[in-house]
């Protein structure tokens, strides 16, 4: 992943599992995702976060609105 590089929050759930399916469908698209939230314990449960590269911000968008649908962020 860019070193130098600022993320910022592509998309935020409070399933653990539509998390990660959510993560490797961006990584499938070439994305570096960075996950935050109660999901980084060793007892995954709560929200997580995906935080991705702000330059491919728009295209991680346009995935997740095509994964979760229109009628979330």
């Amino acid at each position: 992943m860019e070193g130098s590089e600022d993320f910022v929050l592509a998309y935020s759930t409070g399933s653990v599992p539509e998390g990660y399916l959510a993560k490797g469908r961006l990584e499938a698209e070439g994305i570096p995702v960075l996950v935050k939230g109660e999901a980084e314990s060793p007892y995954p449960s709560g929200s997580m976060d995906l935080w991705v590269p702000k330059s491919l911000a728009i295209r991680a968008g346009l995935i997740l609105k095509e994964f979760v649908g229109d009628d979330e962020p």
